[in-house]
């Protein structure tokens, strides 16, 4: 037995079982050759080194800005769901912190989005977020601040008054009544089973999570210069180590942050339409140009009949 044949061992284990079970069978091994030498008084192989602790993560699926451009302007149309889906991506949100959020914590005034609990598993509200750091303050984009506004109107009450800003729905009533029988806590299975699978699914977009939101709102923070200091802030991360753990770009000031994330969503939504338009010009001439050629053959072949 060599150290080279104990590292293809471990490697065989991780190969056709599991990491996990080739790292606590190299445990019982080392263990049984220590016992064997002291018992018989040999010189066991050496340990093999480096190796692999657990598997590679698969990297985290996340929109593009042009999908996310897609995904706000939909959103903007969809005054019953929208805001549930295109929130996350505006604010930068945990999923638990955004089914959280109350209405008191939501301050037009100042313009400001305060993150000050978070919704547990089954509905409950806790009062602490996830780190100290999660309490924090989000500037509102124009975009964001627009939406609420709208929503605060069909938001579903909790006894007659607005409580939770992303509640469970209730019975839809003619616009502008709101929703009736809702207000209570929406439950996070329910918000990926009711609102995001069907979105992504309506827009024909991958099949990423609510949690990646965050990291498309960091990336087009960086994709604008942004500090890393502050996306840190703004995403809740206790330090700026941990954004760049997760984002490999460096990200400037509160409000100026989310109106430059607010200004490529729209440049991108607007890059959009304007190559539709071109299509649909180009469409347009051509169809100009057939009739055209068409009407010049009828032509002809009139004036050959006569």
């Amino acid at each position: 037995m060599t150290t080279r044949k104990i590292r293809e061992w471990h490697r065989t284990i991780s190969d056709e079982v599991s990491i996990f079970s080739a790292n606590r069978a190299m445990r019982i091994l080392k263990a049984a050759l220590a016992l064997a030498a002291e018992d018989h008084e040999f010189r066991p192989p050496a340990m093999p080194g480096g190796l692999q602790r657990q598997r590679d993560k698969a990297r985290k699926a996340v929109l593009t800005p042009d999908e996310v451009a897609r995904l706000l302007a939909a959103a903007r149309d969809d005054l019953d769901k929208g805001i549930y889906y295109a929130a996350p991506f505006l604010m930068g949100t945990r999923p638990s912190e955004q089914l959280g959020l109350m209405w008191d914590d939501v301050d037009f005034e100042a313009n400001l989005i305060r993150i000050r609990r978070i919704q547990l598993r089954y509905g409950s509200i806790s009062e602490f977020t996830k780190t100290e750091a999660g309490r924090r303050d989000i500037p509102m984009s124009p975009m964001l601040r627009e939406m609420l506004l709208a929503w605060r109107v069909l938001c579903p009450r909790k006894d007659g008054e607005l409580h939770r800003v992303f509640p469970a729905p209730g019975v839809p009533r003619a616009w502008p009544l709101p929703r009736e029988g809702g207000g209570g806590p929406l439950i996070y299975g329910s918000f990926r089973a009711r609102y995001w699978a069907p979105m992504l699914k309506r827009l024909g977009l991958p099949a990423v999570t609510p949690h990646s939101a965050r990291h498309s709102f960091i990336s087009v923070l960086q994709a604008q210069g942004v500090e890393v200091g502050l996306a840190a802030k703004l995403a809740g991360h206790k330090s700026a180590v941990v954004t760049l753990s997760h984002y490999t770009h460096a990200m400037r000031g509160g409000e100026d942050t989310v109106k430059a994330l607010d200004k490529a969503l729209r440049e991108a939504d607007h890059e959009r339409e304007s190559d539709r338009e071109r299509r649909r010009e180009a469409g347009g001439v051509a169809r100009r140009v057939a009739f055209h050629e068409s009407a010049g053959r009828s032509r002809s072949a009139a004036r050959s009949i006569r």
